[in-house]
């Protein structure tokens, strides 16, 4: 799978994901998700530059090495080119009008953390040269502004309560998907491809399972509600 190179700097990663919120319409369910992540990504940036993290180079490697996996899928589907299976549900379903905005954020999220982070993580030790357990404590501070910010997420695109009755399938939608549980499952995966990397066949089928199985939770987030 294709990665955009984006070094170790969030700098040029910020300004793409400023550049797609000017090009894409505010509905685009990828623009949607795109203002999500430059909120993300800017409180990540912040939180490096006040300290916040005890190695910043190796922080800002792995957050930028994150943000590229999401915007080599939009730099594929815009090329026409094939998309990552956990990406496919989001640029297919990006402009259904039955697909409420807080479905793709979350859509977004799935497939960003579930696939695309573990991806991140291995390419990070590679390039660092270290193992997984050296990442951790970044791995979890990066995760603790995800959860930070999904609160926030939700109270900005969650209809208001007399839209979002007990019949409606977005309360189930929201209630079988955790940030937290996507984020263990997420070092889990990690830990596990990075054992597999002196077998690269078998750690390339773990990774097509992996965003194959990330894409059938993201299809079904985006079910469409007929509203």
């Amino acid at each position: 799978m294709a990665q955009m190179t984006v070094g170790v700097s969030l700098d040029p990663v910020v300004a793409r994901m400023r550049a797609l919120e000017e090009r894409l319409h505010p509905r685009d369910g990828v623009a949607v998700f795109n203002r999500v992540y430059l909120a993300v990504t800017e409180e990540l940036r912040r939180r490096i530059d006040d300290g916040g993290f005890p190695v910043p180079h190796t922080a800002e490697s792995l957050a930028a090495r994150f943000a590229g996996l999401y915007l080599a899928a939009v730099d594929a589907a815009a090329a026409d080119r094939p998309v990552p299976a956990c990406w496919r549900p989001l640029f297919q379903y990006r402009r259904h009008p039955g697909v409420r905005p807080l479905q793709h954020a979350l859509a977004g999220i799935n497939a960003h953390i579930g696939h695309d982070l573990p991806l991140a993580v291995v390419a990070a030790c590679r390039t660092l040269g270290v193992p997984p357990a050296a990442l951790e404590a970044d791995f979890d501070r990066v995760g603790d502004t995800l959860v930070a910010l999904e609160e926030r997420i939700r109270e900005d695109l969650m209809p208001g309560p007399d839209l979002l009755e007990v019949a409606d399938p977005l309360t189930h939608l929201l209630g079988s998907w955790s940030l937290d549980r996507a984020r263990d499952a997420a070092w889990s995966s990690a830990r596990l491809l990075w054992t597999l990397r002196g077998h690269p066949a078998l750690a390339d089928e773990v990774t097509g399972s992996l965003s194959a199985g990330v894409g059938l939770v993201g299809r079904c987030l985006l079910t469409p509600s007929g509203r």
